[in-house]
This record gives C-alpha cells, structure tokens and sequence, in this order.
C-alpha cells in the first residue's frame, strides 16, 4: 500500500518521530507504525487530522492505494464469484452421476430429455467454472488452492505450475472417461 509510505515520507519530511506524530493525531506510536509498514490502514478520523497536519489532502495520502483497492475488490469478487460456481457445478456432477440412471428409467423419451437437460445444465457450469479459470490465470489445483487463500504464487511456482497443467487435464479426462463408461454400462446393464 502506498498510504504507508506516504505517511512516513510526511512525518520524515516534518522531522518527527513516531511518538511524536501520535501524539499530534491521538493515537498510539504502534498504529503509527502499523500503517507505515502496511499492517493496518488509518481510519477516516485519522486520515483528516493527518491531512490537516500534513497540508494535504486525503486524496494525496492515499494516492496509489485506490488502484489496489479496487485490485483487492474485484479479486474478493472474483473469489466469491469462482468459488459459487465451482460449488454449483460440483454439486451437478454429482447428482447427475448418482440421478442420471434413475431419471432415464422415467420414461422412454421423458427420462433421455430430462437427462439430456441435466447433463447440459451441468456442462454450462463447467465451461463457465473452466472460463473463469483461464480468465483469472488459475489451472491447476495449487494455483486455485491459493487463489482462493489469497495468496500470490512467485514467479518459479506458476511456471512449475504450468508444466504441471497438461497432465492434469489427461488425467482430467481419463476420470471423466472411466465415470462416461461406468454410467454407459449401468445403463446398459438396466436397460
């Protein structure tokens, strides 16, 4: 965060210490160095009696923090939105393996189109999951597993992470495979 540095390079450029600095704003030294070193972020009280003191406005204090607020937004949005989705389309692989049988037994014609509309349903989910995916960067399940902490991957890690990307999307599709032919053979084995 560039709030931080602001208020350091402020409080250097006015030649006063942390202590010194809290006192002025009605704070402790340990918030003022809390949000020097990013930990935590001022709140709005403490921003205005900065700015007053600093001459400044709020607007300059946090200058360059805006961008990585919104960063931090869309990522939480982009978390909660991958995360429902995937929830979704996990919950409608299941119940398609365990209902797709009885359902075809409904009826000749009625049961194949009731699968047929849950097999489709289930699909659109995992191409929309699959989408959000390459949007976000994120393929194989360490890459996902962070993303979904938070937690950025260095540079070394995402590249070994895609090597690793092809392998698991053969794998992918031999489960997928053997899941097809297991249910193909239940049904021919009801029928």
């Amino acid at each position: 965060m560039e709030i931080g540095k602001q208020i350091k390079k402020q409080r250097q450029a006015n030649h006063w210490t942390q202590e010194e600095l809290a006192e002025k704003i009605y704070v402790s030294r340990q918030s003022v160095s809390n949000w020097e070193n990013d930990k935590t972020y001022p709140d709005l009280e403490s921003l205005l009696r900065m700015s007053i003191l600093f001459s400044t406005t709020i607007d300059d204090l946090v200058k360059g923090d805006q961008q990585e607020m919104k960063e931090v937004i869309h990522n939480e949005e982009s978390k909660a939105v991958f995360n429902r989705d995937a929830t979704i389309f996990a919950v409608l692989l299941i119940a398609f393996t365990i209902l797709c049988v009885p359902i075809g037994l409904i009826g000749k014609w009625i049961g194949i189109v009731l699968d047929i509309a849950f097999f489709a349903v289930t699909m659109a989910y995992a191409l929309k999951v699959e989408k959000q995916k390459k949007a976000l960067d994120i393929q194989s399940y360490k890459e996902i597993d962070a993303f979904m902490q938070g937690v950025p991957l260095s540079q070394i890690q995402k590249e070994r992470e895609k090597a690793v990307r092809p392998y698991q999307k053969v794998f992918a599709a031999l489960i997928a495979a053997l899941i097809g032919g297991l249910i193909a053979l239940l049904w021919c084995l009801v029928l």
